[in-house]
């Protein structure tokens, strides 16, 4: 059985998910050829994978939203590409499909979200399941009338799909599908180096986790110095550019590459960052108190701020607050409203799809 995501190219958090999901198939499916195809840059997917025995396919999908920076989006160049990758999709969906029948095995097609892999099963004559919180017609057609086109568009792709497997903090998705609903989607965390763990059991302050996604955020050393009683760690692609500056705060760890946040998260007492799909999984699943910084713009970001403050303890920090320090890294978290999410989202994906699987091959 040759199992096949096609996973968005938006930023890192699809990707995570995916990964997490294809990493519980292949322990209960050893036999399986699963195959991760992605636009991210390859060392992303081998750290994410974390096994050789997952293959990996370079192709954009989709392209989501282009981002200005972290919190932002770039709506005129998010219309371009889409216009570009309009053009580019029938030979990649045409290459893929070849690639896919020379392997000689029955494949289930995996859509993490882009529309494009409804043309791909259906140039295969495959089953096709999707897997997210959201889909581009949901992003899309709140943006106004020159998204309108490709809301529609990818609406209909959806409606292609055999099963949705429907994740937390989610959007409508009203695509007429058998759907199954899912707790926190995430990976588990792996050892971390031995230094760089008596490191962090040395420091006698609080450990706070900052992250800002693959893009990164800068946030100048005077900010991090505003807090001394705390210790921050950054991942080492984070603020690429401030490194040197933010390298010599005392109060201050960069992780080394290699590293996954979701590997320390579980030792810190907060994290701060922005509202992301994959970095609520991984907090809420360890327990971590969330920071996060309000975001405007992008659809999902709403559905993911009713999460939080359904389902995990956090604080709510508005952009000037971010930019000025005042964190609230002092403040008592406040409760969530209701119960915790399971935090087997992963497993019970990956064992919808082995049944799924069994009932129709």
């Amino acid at each position: 059985m040759l199992i096949y995501f096609c996973s968005s190219s938006h930023g890192f958090g699809h990707a995570a998910r995916d990964a997490a999901v294809l990493q519980q198939l292949r322990r209960l499916r050893p036999e399986w050829t699963l195959v991760m195809s992605s636009g991210l840059p390859s060392p992303v997917l081998n750290l994410l994978l974390g096994d050789a025995a997952i293959e990996q396919r370079s192709c954009q999908w989709d392209v989501g939203m282009v981002q200005a920076d972290a919190l932002g989006v770039d709506c005129a160049t998010t219309l371009r590409a889409l216009d570009e990758l309009e053009q580019r999709l029938p030979a990649l969906i045409e290459a893929e499909a070849l690639w896919i029948a020379s392997q000689g095995q029955p494949v289930l097609i995996i859509g993490d979200i882009p529309p494009a892999a409804a043309a791909l099963a259906q140039r295969l004559d495959a089953p096709l399941v999707w897997m997210s919180n959201f889909g581009w017609d949901d992003i899309y057609r709140p943006l106004g009338s020159a998204f309108q086109r490709w809301a529609d568009a990818a609406a209909e792709a959806y409606r292609c799909g055999d099963l949705l497997l429907r994740c937390p903090f989610d959007l409508a998705m009203h695509w007429g599908l058998p759907e199954q609903r899912l707790g926190l989607v995430c990976a588990s965390p792996r050892p971390i180096p031995a230094d760089l763990e008596a490191c962090l059991d040395a420091q006698d302050a609080p450990l706070v986790l900052v992250g800002f996604g693959g893009l990164g955020l800068s946030l100048s050393r005077e900010l991090f110095q505003l807090w001394p009683n705390h210790h921050f760690l950054l991942p080492a692609s984070a603020d690429a550019s401030q490194a040197p500056e933010l390298a010599v705060l005392p109060n201050l760890t960069f992780l080394p590459d290699g590293l996954r946040p979701v590997d320390v998260l579980g030792r810190c007492s907060r994290f701060l960052g922005k509202p992301g799909f994959s970095s609520f999984c991984e907090a809420m699943a360890q327990g971590v108190g969330m920071h996060v910084v309000e975001r405007s713009g992008f659809a999902e970001a709403s559905a993911l701020m009713d999460g939080l403050r359904r389902h995990g303890q956090h604080r709510c920090l508005s952009r000037q607050e971010l930019d000025t320090g005042a964190w609230q890294l002092d403040q008592p978290l406040l409760a969530s409203s209701e119960a915790p999410l399971s935090a087997s989202g992963a497993e019970e994906a990956a064992l919808a799809l082995v049944g799924w699987v069994a009932s129709r091959f």
